[in-house]
């Protein structure tokens, strides 16, 4: 396996007044140069994985964990990543000081790498690893104080025997089908079923719904993602003796939930207020809901990796 260096944050200065730097296999180019081929079997064929993660005060939150996922979705798809666990994790954390950045999303990707026009990944001779660090916001800030509205689509989640739903994959065709009927039906996010009729997940959240003063979430097993998000709400709740079960949800149990919740390392957060027309709650972000962002919000500005 090659080895990679990172340089110190002088050696950038070649790029001052260059807005962002892009990790591109090894090394560090501004944006307007952070190029891949067009033969790149990311491109061709979505063939590669990614991660999502957040940085908040300095720190980069659940970083091991998000590399640990990115490891796993690459084993996987037999992708090897050109790089160790460790290098990964430094080069994320020198991504983030390269852009001066304290609070930020960062977007790492690792493609098949340059093949043919066919879709084997045998003719792909190394893989390619790119990092991006930057600001996002997922849903209108609005929208935290006074939840969301979301909608139930066709498109169901893929197959655990087609596209694992666990692997975070380039390929998000599924998702984004599902993110176009939202749109169509005037709404920012929305609920997708398994097979079975089972609620799944949403297009780019674990869900989470409140009944009885129990927090209730699908199972992997219906199609979830292993959201790392989704596992830091289930350890919040714990201390602040809130129950939490993972049973099959269908749209009956959504409708009448007294409170509902989103949550994405992307967007956090997010209360949900109604569902297919039909109101949770009082239609209002509910008061466990509340306990946990509170409890979220604390945990993000003290944990995690130091940049």
């Amino acid at each position: 396996m090659k080895k990679f260096t990172f340089a110190t944050d002088a050696s950038f200065a070649y790029f001052q007044g260059i807005s962002m730097k892009i990790f591109l296999d090894g090394k560090f180019c501004n944006e307007r140069d952070a190029k891949i081929s067009v033969f790149d079997h990311g491109l061709l064929y979505g063939d590669g994985v990614f991660e999502g993660i957040r940085a908040y005060n300095g720190r980069v939150f659940k970083l091991k964990e998000h590399i640990d996922r990115l490891f796993y979705s690459a084993k996987a798809i037999l992708l090897e990543i050109p790089m160790s666990h460790a290098e990964v994790m430094k080069a994320t954390i020198a991504t983030i000081k390269a852009n001066k950045l304290r609070d930020c999303y960062v977007r790492l990707l690792v493609t098949r790498g340059v093949g043919t026009l066919g879709l084997n990944p045998r003719s792909c001779k190394r893989p390619s690893v790119i990092i991006i660090a930057g600001k996002i916001q997922v849903y209108p800030a609005e929208l935290y104080a006074r939840g969301m509205e979301i909608v139930t689509v066709p498109t169901v989640r893929n197959l655990h025997s087609a596209v694992n739903p666990a692997i975070k994959s380039l390929n998000y065709l599924n998702n984004i089908l599902a993110k176009i009927e939202a749109n169509n039906a005037g709404v920012e996010e929305a609920v997708m079923l398994n097979a079975e009729g089972f609620v799944s997940e949403c297009t780019a959240d674990n869900l989470f719904i409140i009944k009885n003063g129990i927090l209730q979430t699908p199972p992997n097993s219906a199609g979830a993602l292993y959201g790392i998000t989704r596992n830091t709400v289930m350890e919040l709740a714990e201390p602040l003796e809130i129950k939490v079960t993972e049973p099959n949800l269908t749209r009956y149990d959504l409708f009448n939930a007294d409170e509902c919740f989103l949550t994405g390392t992307g967007a956090e957060i997010m209360p949900v207020i109604k569902i297919d027309g039909r109101l949770i709650g009082n239609g209002k972000p509910g008061a466990i809901t509340q306990k946990l962002v509170q409890a979220y919000r604390a945990l993000t500005q003290v944990s995690g990796e130091p940049i």
